[in-house]
């Protein structure tokens, strides 16, 4: 009788289920970690957008803070600043979704508009992200940890500010 080489079926098995085994483990760590990695990366983009409202105020005085999240995003390429279409921001982040988060911001009482409010809210609440974001003239990032969206500068103002 002559020896075959190579692996039996009960080999093959054991090797599956432990891979089974570290998937298991390494699948929930990996989606936390996208969870975290889009957060950032909303509190980032409302980073940016406060930047962007602040210099389109100071460009385009008689008009204030830019309206919609559009007035501070491109036109085309190559982009031509003005009041409709500033180029402060990129054309993802101006469409208002990023990263799992869908963005918002909006300018108010004018004219000139002398308020703004911008909000991040995740597209999908448990993969894509748990908490919500905000801010509005003070440019101060405020988190609701509950994940829904401020309805209002007010209810923004009664958040706390983000520790990072």
């Amino acid at each position: 009788m002559r020896k075959h080489k190579g692996f039996s079926l009960l080999e093959l098995l054991i090797v599956v289920a432990i891979i089974l085994i570290i998937a298991a483990i390494a699948i929930p760590n990996l989606l936390s970690a996208r969870m975290a990695a889009n957060e950032s990366s909303a509190v980032a983009s409302i980073r940016t957008i406060n930047t962007a409202m602040i210099t389109y105020v100071a460009s385009y005085p008689d008009i204030g803070f830019a309206t919609t999240l559009a007035a501070l995003g491109p036109d085309a390429n190559p982009c031509t600043p003005s009041s409709a279409n500033s180029c402060l921001i990129d054309s993802v982040l101006a469409a208002g979704t990023k990263s799992g988060y869908t963005f918002a911001a909006t300018g108010a009482g004018g004219p000139p508009q002398i308020n703004y409010y911008a909000t991040a809210t995740p597209v999908a609440f448990n993969q894509t992200g748990t908490r919500s974001f905000c801010a509005f003239e003070d440019a101060v990032v405020r988190v609701q940890p509950s994940g829904s969206m401020p309805s209002s500068e007010a209810d923004c103002q009664a958040l706390l500010p983000l520790n990072q």
